[in-house]
């Protein structure tokens, strides 16, 4: 039995992984176990922002691994301190709840809300709603899954909490209708990742935050996947200018090596929290805020943030220009792009294979959709090499396309 048949003997069947045995990686390359190496075109869905295996990161998880890892939070560690003082910098919040995934992040903006909404707000105990979007993704907890719109993640899993309002992503007329005096959060991916990398119109955000400022709402931004310089800036919001209420960070927090999230916010909402109504064994250890700092340190003095910027325009037109006549739409904002085949032409599955076997690892998303997120430590020759191999795959499924059509 080799060892994908023994993983799928074993290991439940809630992700459909390309049929590939990876066995280590090294920067923006991934080494499969027969030897054979690809571009990580993916980033663990922007958890390896800064490549596998950055020294710097490995050099952290050790020296600290070697002092003190694990403690819980009844007691004071070292760099739970310094690792949460920079993140507020990064972000322009003022303080911050560490957790460990992202999940839990939202599940605290979450607590954080409501709590806010009936203390501050004075909604009507068990009243709060939060308004959500339509395609969006923030989780798969029992909660979070209850207000998605993909009937694939809600089947068999209810009774759903209530609470939550969906309304269209990208509509700002839809949430201002959607606003009652029992609203006590807007909350939204800035960029839905999952949903396609589905951009929202410019000024949709500036209008969120205006609405939430005149209507005493809470806007809580879910930059998990988007924020820690993926789309070109530290966080996707700061594209419209505007500043959340509220912040959920993660993924590349961890440096690619560990699980670090947090949720941010003013203090006048954090003092809601007092000991006892919200934790975590895990959330903020010493292991994890070590890496987190490092994580940060490096995203700004190997300038990730920028690079991303410049990179991901590059791509962006690459792209465009080679899957002419096979997709419907390119879209995305620094190194995150996704191409939206059309359906007639390819499927995106299909396509996702293809460039696995050209050297290129992505994946598919909602059937149509090829998701491009290389880490942001990506050169622009490695970057010129994985979209040379992208520009031959794609030049072979127009040529089929072409042929069916004559």
């Amino acid at each position: 039995m080799n060892a994908i048949e023994l993983e799928r003997q074993v290991c439940a069947a809630n992700y459909a992984p390309l049929p590939i045995m990876l066995s280590h990686g090294e920067g923006v390359w991934l080494t499969d176990v027969a030897g054979v190496k690809r571009l990580d075109m993916m980033s663990g869905y922007s958890a390896v922002s800064l490549g596998h295996g950055h020294p710097r990161i490995l050099k952290v998880l050790s020296e600290q691994a070697r002092k003190l890892t694990v403690t819980s939070r009844a007691f004071h560690s070292e760099p739970l301190g310094p690792f949460l003082a920079k993140l507020c910098a990064v972000s322009g919040q003022e303080m911050a709840l560490p957790m460990n995934t992202g999940a839990e992040a939202v599940e605290t903006a979450i607590k954080a809300a409501r709590r806010w909404g009936y203390r501050v707000k004075g909604i009507a105990d068990g009243k709060a709603e939060i308004i959500v979007a339509d395609g969006n993704f923030h989780g798969r907890t029992t909660t979070i899954v209850g207000f998605s719109s993909d009937e694939g993640y809600r089947d068999g899993f209810g009774p759903f909490t209530p609470g939550f309002v969906n309304v269209p992503f990208g509509d700002a007329a839809a949430v201002e209708a959607a606003i009652t005096p029992n609203t006590a959060a807007i909350m939204i991916e800035p960029i839905q990742g999952e949903a396609g990398i589905v951009v929202p119109p410019m000024g949709y955000l500036k209008r969120l935050r205006d609405l939430c400022d005149a209507n005493n709402v809470l806007l809580i931004l879910d930059e998990v996947q988007s924020g820690l310089g993926r789309t070109g800036r530290w966080f996707a919001h700061e594209h419209e200018g505007i500043r959340p209420d509220g912040l959920i960070v993660g993924k590349a927090l961890g440096g690619g090596v560990y699980p670090v999230s947090a949720f941010l916010a003013s203090r006048d909402v954090m003092r809601l929290f007092e000991p006892g109504s919200h934790g975590s064994t895990f959330g903020g250890n010493a292991l994890a805020a070590a890496i987190g700092l490092e994580a940060l340190n490096i995203i700004e003095e190997e300038r990730l943030v920028e690079r991303s910027a410049e990179h991901g325009a590059y791509m962006k037109r690459r792209l465009a220009a080679m899957t002419q006549g096979l997709a419907r739409d390119v879209r995305g904002a620094g190194l995150w792009v996704g191409v939206d085949l059309d359906p007639s032409a390819a499927s995106a599955k299909t396509v996702v294979s293809a460039l696995a076997g050209a050297g290129v690892l992505t994946k598919e998303t909602h059937e149509t959709v090829i998701r491009f997120a290389p880490p942001l430590t990506i050169s622009r020759a490695e970057l010129d090499w994985g979209l040379d191999c992208c520009e031959a795959v794609f030049a072979s499924f127009a040529g089929r396309a072409g042929a069916a059509a004559a």
